[in-house]
């Protein structure tokens, strides 16, 4: 197939998206596809293969059979990418607009899934009725974080409630929605979802952070974290993170993959820390490495993410919107 894998974008995970947007470029080239790679600068223009795009129905590159958003962060990973294509009736591989918008905004995301009783620590948002009095009432260490940012981008760490304003206003410089989260504690465990309506779940992983926390350097520098698969719990908390990975993807209406993350205490207690529905996608990132060792190499992995965009737009073309 003709696929548009679109990278780059405007947010400040620019940098990671076309890391992310290069390896799945690669990936679907060799599982057999004819790849056209589309970069979004961080001003807003398209271009590929040095030309600038008009993004029209029909136009330029993107007269693909499928498109590949690999953008992360906002205007790309929040639905507006989603729905442009939507309105180009371009077939896309991962979230709709919905799920898309939804998950990228983690008050909005929390609040849905407390409403299913799906296990996570106490939120806050800044701003909300007693939030000052309910984030002091919160045990140390708690954690200020842009709501609709991804790659530990913008969090703080507080240790001491003296701290708190300084985080908020830090937050506050990339997105004035900001969340106050308790402390997870235990392991960080990660499971890769993928599908549709039947969605299949990965070996979990647990992340081992080189550093005092998993922030953006131990993220995606060398040497800054350590994925160890399976994660070092037993067979029944297993099943626990695997189920609740599948129950969150269908509760926040996902499709195509998302990476699923947990705190799983000492207890055997499983928290959903939070959902990335185009979570980082080279070949060494998490996402990948685990359906690797669930049995996906990599390439196969890119080739039914296209698929699986195909398949829900015949099936949503059925509808009379």
């Amino acid at each position: 197939m003709r696929v548009a894998v679109i990278r780059g974008g405007r947010s400040s995970e620019h940098e990671v998206s076309l890391r992310s947007g290069t390896a799945v470029a690669g990936g679907l080239r060799e599982a057999g596809h004819e790849v056209t790679e589309v970069t979004i600068t961080r001003d807003g223009g398209w271009f590929a293969e040095g030309e600038q795009l008009t993004v029209t129905p029909g136009a330029g590159l993107l007269d693909c059979d499928v498109a590949f958003p690999v953008l992360h962060g906002p205007f790309g990973e929040d639905g507006t990418v989603q729905g442009l294509l939507e309105c180009l009736d371009v077939p896309y591989a991962g979230p709709g607009v919905l799920a898309a918008a939804t998950t990228i905004d983690k008050l909005t995301s929390k609040r849905l899934l407390a409403e299913r009783g799906i296990p996570q620590v106490e939120f806050i948002g800044v701003g909300e009725e007693d939030w000052q009095a309910r984030a002091r009432g919160l045990s140390l260490p708690i954690w200020v974080k842009p709501s609709r940012l991804g790659s530990s981008l913008g969090i703080v760490k507080v240790a001491d409630h003296g701290e708190l304003d300084a985080a908020i206003e830090a937050a506050s410089r990339y997105d004035p929605r900001v969340i106050i989260e308790a402390h997870g504690g235990g392991r960080e465990v990660e499971c890769s979802v993928l599908g549709n309506l039947e969605p299949e779940v990965s070996v979990p992983g647990e992340i081992v952070a080189n550093a005092e926390w998993y922030d953006y350097e131990a993220k995606y520098e060398k040497g800054g974290m350590e994925l160890i698969v399976p994660a070092r719990i037993d067979e029944a908390t297993t099943a626990r993170v695997r189920q609740l990975a599948a129950e969150v993807f269908v509760t926040c209406d996902c499709s195509g993959l998302a990476r699923c993350d947990f705190f799983v205490i000492d207890d055997g207690e499983v928290l959903v820390n939070e959902i990335n529905t185009i979570p980082g996608f080279t070949e060494t990132s998490v996402y990948g490495k685990l359906f690797e060792a669930s049995g996906i190499p990599y390439p196969e992995l890119c080739d039914r993410l296209v698929k699986l965009g195909l398949e829900r737009h015949r099936r949503e073309r059925g509808y009379q919107f």
